[in-house]
């Protein structure tokens, strides 16, 4: 069994204008400074991160992981998820999610979208240059609009949807082949890749392709009401990423998963910091070294109620309390008789 790595933090959601949060420099010695040793890295935000020089400048690349491991601390993958996000966009949608990308190819699908895989292109190379070997992404969406199924689905579209979705993923997919990563796409409402079952529909579509894999977050399940512990039983093999997040679901009379158009704060489902939730960290932790995940414990805050700083050096400690130091022996070895073969023919008989 393999010791999973940890603690790492994301650190979307606390890049800022305001230090120690507006430079790589500065957010690295803040996040060493409370107990993190790795960090994932939103590739979209300049203020910490240059993915175009990434993906062409070795000497660029040495900088960023020297000024990580001064501060004690791994790069542990790259994420596209805005990116990866426009690579699929419903037309009902195009004017929300038009804000994840530059102003230059904002009201036009089309650019977007050709932007969108450029960037994926870039990540890849990027990631070979760091020397990584996973990456998270969202798969993006063009049936989401048609998830609950009323008015009925026309015979046929769920599955030209997938198809359409692989035509665009393949080729990023072969690139991030080349480069010798894993693109982890993170199970999630709002994609076409959110429960078990739609993952095994897209694989299926790339026709099981060896870097299609799964970034895992049970806090996404808890609101789906699925079963995250049977996920990891059934998908380890092609989970290769791990966000630590916790949830609560407290259903009433009034509303539940759907929530009801409620804010974060009302719905029944909702973020928490890790420990404030319900999500059975014990359970995924023992689940994770029994199928020898060995990849990071990233810390992904998202409260709707506790402040990000509070909710980041709470985070730190509650991951390295629940990683578990794999055994390298079983634990009834001190019974071990040592029978030999002839020994062992002789009790059975033979």
């Amino acid at each position: 069994m393999k010791t999973l790595q940890g603690p790492a933090l994301f650190l979307a959601q606390f890049a800022s204008d305001e230090a120690p949060f507006n430079s790589l420099s500065s957010i690295a010695a803040w996040a060493a400074s409370v107990g993190y040793k790795g960090v994932q890295m939103p590739s979209w935000d300049k203020r910490l991160f240059d993915l175009e020089r990434a993906a062409e400048d070795l000497s660029y690349c040495q900088e960023v992981l020297s000024l990580l491991a001064d501060n004690g601390l791994t790069l542990t993958e790259l994420s596209t998820h805005l990116q990866g996000q426009l690579v699929a966009v419903h037309p009902a949608y195009d004017e929300m999610f038009d804000g994840f990308a530059p102003e230059s190819v904002r009201a036009n699908p089309s650019a977007r979208q050709e932007w969108a895989v450029n960037q994926m292109m870039l990540a890849a190379r990027a990631s070979k240059n760091l020397g990584l070997s996973a990456h998270a992404t969202f798969s993006g969406a063009l049936l989401w609009p048609y998830m609950y199924p009323w008015p009925q689905r026309p015979q046929g579209l769920v599955e030209t949807g997938f198809e359409e979705l692989a035509k665009r993923w393949l080729p990023i997919l072969d690139a991030f082949d080349a480069a010798g990563v894993d693109v982890c796409y993170e199970i999630h409402p709002g994609e076409d890749l959110h429960d078990g079952v739609s993952f095994e529909m897209f694989l299926d579509a790339v026709n099981q392709h060896p870097r299609c894999n799964i970034l895992y977050d049970p806090s996404h399940f808890v609101l789906q009401q699925l079963d995250y512990l049977d996920f990891i039983d059934r998908y380890h093999p092609r989970i290769k990423m791990f966000h630590v997040k916790d949830a609560e679901f407290n259903p009433t009379g009034q509303q539940g998963v759907y929530g009801g158009y409620q804010s974060w704060t009302e719905r029944a489902g909702r973020f928490r910091s890790l420990g404030d939730g319900q999500v059975d960290f014990v359970g995924i932790f023992s689940k994770l070294a029994q199928y020898n995940f060995s990849g990071w414990a990233v810390v992904e805050w998202e409260c709707c109620l506790k402040h990000p700083e509070a909710g980041a050096l709470e985070g730190a400690a509650f991951v390295q309390q629940h990683i578990i130091e794999v055994t390298d022996k079983a634990f009834d070895d001190f019974a071990d008789s040592a029978i030999d073969q002839a020994a062992n023919l002789r009790i059975l008989g033979l």
